[in-house]
């Protein structure tokens, strides 16, 4: 049928993620760094997420579509809350309680803790509005960092929410958008950068920087420089 519904631009889209959490029907998901439309049936084509992009990327168009479904919306809608095991959900933003992790290298009565506390936890799929950055304490943590460090969970990640990236592979200009607008709406108490001691790895701290000049708050940052042996530098 002919009829109303949203359009992505995915040109402008910065992946922040705003449009996501105002759509009440889980309409639009972050795919690859980008809003998408998930399904034609999950629109209702009022436009309630057109307000939220801070990109301009959303627009109501008229074509062909199919018709807005309900009771899909409803079935979509608690597909969304079903959670993996453990306790961690698949992509929805979520805070977390710390989970036991077993060690099966180590004695069957010693159990590891985990730490994280947050979900999503890459840069491009954390909308900025998610309550876990909310006046917390944030580490932005180097993509090889967790496999290097080995007390990662421990020394860094407890009582702290993380963000990870990677300056070298991922989409820079992107993340220092998504870092700006964080910085602007979370009100975050303090940011730790770790990353490696490879060059391009310092890549997190110029990103941080430029974050900080686009949104124009100034945060207290510290910096850990792990090496590729496992130690701090």
């Amino acid at each position: 049928m002919l009829r109303k519904i949203i359009e992505i631009d995915e040109n402008k889209c910065n992946g922040c993620g705003l449009c996501v959490t105002s759509c009440a029907e889980g309409a639009i998901a972050i795919i690859n760094g980008k809003a998408k439309l998930i399904s034609d049936k999950y629109c209702d084509g009022l436009g309630a997420c057109l307000k939220e992009c801070p990109e301009g990327a959303l627009k109501i168009v008229e074509r062909e579509a199919e018709p807005f479904d309900e009771s899909a919306v409803h079935e979509h809608l608690h597909s969304l809350k079903k959670e993996l095991p453990c306790g961690c959900p698949g992509s929805s933003v979520r805070n977390l309680e710390p989970c036991p992790v077993p060690d099966s290298s180590l004695d069957n009565d010693f159990v590891l803790k985990s730490e994280l506390t947050n979900w999503p936890v890459q840069l491009t799929l954390v909308p900025p509005t998610a309550p876990f950055l909310r006046d917390k304490e944030v580490v932005l943590a180097a993509d090889c960092v967790p496999f290097a460090y080995p007390n990662f969970h421990k020394d860094f990640l407890k009582g702290r929410t993380v963000l990870v990236a990677c300056p070298k592979l991922d989409d820079f200009k992107a993340h220092v958008e998504k870092l700006a607008l964080i910085l602007k709406m979370a009100n975050i108490k303090r940011l730790t950068i770790v990353h490696m001691e490879v060059p391009c790895c310092f890549g997190l701290n110029h990103m941080v920087n430029q974050a900080m000049d686009l949104s124009g708050k100034k945060i207290e940052v510290n910096e850990v420089t792990i090496g590729v042996r496992g130690n701090i530098l």
